[in-house]
């Protein structure tokens, strides 16, 4: 388990350093996961020790909410000011990412159909 940890924080602080020191604009802990996940693509599995400690993080992944919900009460004035706005935007991404996503499958379906014959 130990050997998992170090090996996630190490990407995430691999990220973050990139992060900083290259004035990037995505945060240093996507980076560090898609540093991950491309040392899987190479190395074409998943150390066992990860596969160990994955599950065990993910059994827990309800506390990381904790500190969302704490940010929305504390900023409630502020979001009640802009509530169309986000409401507007969630609405509108959402009809954008089902649109996409269809146009995405009915492409590859139309291609799998292609090439069977």
């Amino acid at each position: 388990m130990i050997n998992g940890m170090i090996w996630l924080l190490g990407y995430q602080l691999v990220g973050e350093l990139l992060s900083r020191a290259l004035s990037l604009p995505v945060p240093g802990t996507v980076i560090g996961m898609l540093l991950l996940f491309l040392t899987f693509c190479v190395r074409k599995s998943i150390p066992d020790h990860l596969k160990e400690t994955a599950p065990a993080l993910l059994s827990h992944m309800s506390l990381l909410f904790i500190p969302v919900g704490v940010g929305l009460m504390a900023w409630r004035d502020m979001l009640r000011s802009y509530a169309v706005s986000l409401v507007s935007i969630s609405l509108l991404s959402t009809l954008i990412t089902w649109g996409v996503t269809a146009g995405v499958l009915h492409a590859l379906r139309r291609g799998a159909r292609g090439g069977r014959g």
